[in-house]
């Protein structure tokens, strides 16, 4: 993850606005199943053919278990970064991988660029303005560019299609797309196929983010 922000030079944190308001209701949201991160992440029809859902795609907690069997060491990062989340205000998270090789399941977000893969993430948090300020300080490392920073392959904002709090990085071998809607958050990341399964994956599940 930090690789592909090095390369992007990401260097400055976006400012932690928000044009929302929180919900009124202290307590956390009750979403309906439609739209809990589970149903919301990509489903293997979303998918280009040839590609395979990997052990452990499911609730966040899952993942970071089985990803502890092949590699304990990413396993405890990932896991402290959804620990940030949770103390953002994140109340449940699921996570989707889906590759044309095995091997690739287990490997950093973001690495497996030689290797075609999409792999989905989605939190939801208990208020608006708590997502937002966890997009704006990076989703699993991956840190939006600040606004109006000019990056090659790099656009924020709303000319991604995706709102105003999101930002994507499209280049041939990783594509990229983070953004925050309402209470949720959502990240994908595509490695070898193109801008057709790219675009494809982020509408899929933001029109679940609802």
């Amino acid at each position: 993850m930090h690789r592909l922000i090095a390369i992007l030079a990401l260097s400055a944190l976006a400012a932690c606005q928000s044009g929302t308001h929180p919900v009124s209701s202290p307590t956390p949201p009750s979403p309906t199943p439609s739209n809990l991160p589970t149903a919301a992440i990509l489903q293997s029809a979303d998918v280009p053919s040839g590609l395979n859902v990997c052990l452990g795609s499911g609730p966040i907690d899952v993942y970071i278990v089985s990803l502890a069997h092949a590699d304990p060491a990413l396993a405890a990062r990932v896991g402290t970064q959804w620990q940030q989340l949770v103390v953002g205000g994140a109340t449940v998270g699921a996570v989707s991988l889906f590759t044309a090789s095995p091997a690739a399941c287990n490997a950093e977000l973001g690495a497996t660029s030689n290797v075609k893969s999409v792999t989905s993430f989605v939190a939801i948090f208990n208020e608006a303005a708590q997502a937002d300020r966890a997009w704006g300080s990076g989703v699993f490392g991956f840190v939006p560019p600040a606004p109006g920073e000019i990056l090659p392959g790099v656009v924020r904002g709303t000319d991604t299609g995706l709102g105003l709090s999101s930002w994507t990085y499209d280049r041939a071998n990783i594509r990229l797309a983070s953004w925050h809607k309402s209470v949720f958050i959502a990240l994908v990341i595509v490695s070898n196929l193109d801008a057709a399964a790219f675009k494809a994956a982020t509408v899929a599940i933001d029109a679940r983010l609802n």
